[in-house]
């Protein structure tokens, strides 16, 4: 029973060391005195507690002080506790002082929060990042399309990193200045001849105005010639004209059969009514006989009359066989 109590007990002590040795980090308390930072062994306990990794604060302290920069543990604890990335925003620290860029742990800490590599923005601003854009395609005033491709050089701005627009931002109005510039250009020969008015045209638009960048130079790298908008416009309105040409001759065509139509109906009309006044003729002849108001030789010497006259029309050639209106 004693060899027993005695193996729990070790077993007991061997926890208990791992326990202390977890809670208490004496090796990295230790790194830090001979590094010549200041933390006590309550402040590493309290890290565990608050679950704050020891090594990340103190190693980032340690590097922060060789770099001659005067950061607190508190601050680190934190900035690390609001989400942060505590070794970038060191490392970002260091390049800003080395490269002679005012920037302090309070705008480091903001822009890092912000969702964006403040150590990268540093790089950027030391060393200008260069963005190309993608094919803008525009249109002359001679309706000639051209395409071109720049290339933007452009340095982070530390002040505007919180709050200012990003690399998609500088892309559209850089592209948006391209197309005007094409597009106010009486030829494209002119924009051939001297791609850098565009360059010039677009940076002096302030085009960096709200953004996290500055821009330092607009380049055009490329320009091809594209199709020939203005002829293929014309082309399209000209069929589109004639569309409505020919559906206005179609209309005033059926207008005009609509009216020969309505004019023969006129005439048949007319025909009817001579053709029953005619038929009334013989009916007034009778009548007038009955009356007593024609007599037998007044008839014959009628019918002699048209008979002559028909004679006369048919020698002329005016006769109703050769009238041209009359029906067969």
């Amino acid at each position: 029973m004693q060899e027993i109590g005695f193996i729990f007990i070790v077993f007991i002590a061997i926890i208990g060391f791992f326990m202390f040795m977890y809670f208490v980090p004496v090796g990295l308390w230790i790194t830090a005195i001979f590094a010549g930072v200041k933390v006590t062994i309550g402040e590493l306990i309290g890290m565990r507690i608050r679950k704050v990794p020891p090594s990340v604060i103190v190693n980032s302290l340690i590097t922060a002080t060789k770099a001659g920069l005067q950061v607190t543990t508190r601050e680190l604890e934190t900035h690390y506790l609001a989400g942060g990335n505590v070794p970038n925003v060191i490392r970002a620290l260091i390049s800003a002082d080395k490269a002679n860029i005012n920037l302090s742990f309070k705008q480091a800490t903001a822009i890092d929060l912000a969702g964006r590599d403040v150590f990268e923005a540093v790089q950027i601003s030391v060393n200008p990042k260069v963005i190309n854009t993608p094919k803008v395609a525009a249109v002359a005033a001679d309706g000639i399309q051209l395409i071109a491709i720049a290339r933007v050089t452009v340095r982070a701005s530390i002040q505007q990193l919180v709050g200012g627009a990003g690399e998609e931002t500088i892309l559209a109005r850089v592209g948006e200045g391209i197309v005007t510039s094409i597009g106010s250009a009486k030829s494209h020969k002119e924009v051939l001849e001297n791609p850098d008015k565009i360059s010039k045209l677009v940076l002096s638009r302030g085009l960096d105005a709200g953004t996290a960048f500055e821009i330092l130079s607009i380049d055009i790298a490329d320009v091809d010639v594209g199709a020939n908008i203005g002829a293929k416009l014309q082309t399209d309105q000209a069929a589109a004209d004639l569309k409505v040409a020919e559906a206005k001759a179609e209309e005033r065509r059926a207008m005009a059969v609509a009216v020969e139509q309505e004019m023969k109906a006129k005439a048949q009309e007319a025909r009817a009514k001579v053709i029953e006044a005619e038929a009334e003729i013989p009916k007034s002849i009778a009548q007038a006989f009955v009356n007593g108001n024609l007599g037998i030789m007044d008839y014959y010497k009628m019918q002699n009359v048209q008979a002559d006259t028909e004679m006369r029309q048919s020698i002329s050639g005016s006769g109703k066989g050769s009238q041209p209106n009359q029906p067969k």
